[in-house]
């Protein structure tokens, strides 16, 4: 099966023009390679209100099975990424946030600074990511394996997980 995806870019200065989005591109580009069709891409600013909308329109008006979000995970008070998933999701999918700050403690102690989180929508997947093109190509190599599994499992699949 084919699954259909979103990228969120959340900055200030990327939104404003100021900055160029390296990890929006980055992210599209490992979701094709990996078989996803991605319908829908977004620069935002850190403004809760406009994240969660965002998130709840790909969910519930565009139907995307997975959003990947990068950036405003750290923490300035800016960094409101996933206080607006929060409010998104249904379901926390915890082990994936904890998967990616694990692979990035292996590179930098500033990983344990993301708050980055990860759940359930209906029958869709968001993901937080770091919003540095390093950080975000060791996060996709955490999670892509898992991606379509896991999307099987929330679209209802009873196949088994054993290998």
């Amino acid at each position: 099966m084919e699954y259909t995806a979103g990228v969120l870019t959340l900055s200030d200065k990327g939104a404003l023009g100021e900055r160029e989005d390296l990890c929006g591109p980055l992210i599209k580009e490992a979701l094709l390679k990996a078989g996803f069709q991605v319908l829908a891409s977004r620069i935002l600013p850190d403004e809760y209100e406009e994240i969660l909308v965002v998130l709840v329109d790909w969910v519930d008006r565009k139907g995307l099975d997975l959003i990947i979000t990068t950036g405003g995970t750290g923490l300035s008070p800016r960094d409101v990424t996933p206080e607006a998933t929060r409010a998104a999701i249904e379901k926390e999918v915890p082990g994936i946030a904890e998967a990616i700050r694990a692979e990035g403690l292996k590179h930098t102690p500033f990983a344990m600074l993301s708050r980055g989180i990860a759940g359930i929508r209906k029958q869709s997947l968001i993901i937080n990511l770091p919003g540095s093109p390093k950080a975000v190509e060791e996060s996709l190599g955490v999670i892509l394996p898992v991606l379509k599994h896991a999307l099987e499992k929330i679209k209802g699949s009873t196949k088994e997980c054993a290998r």
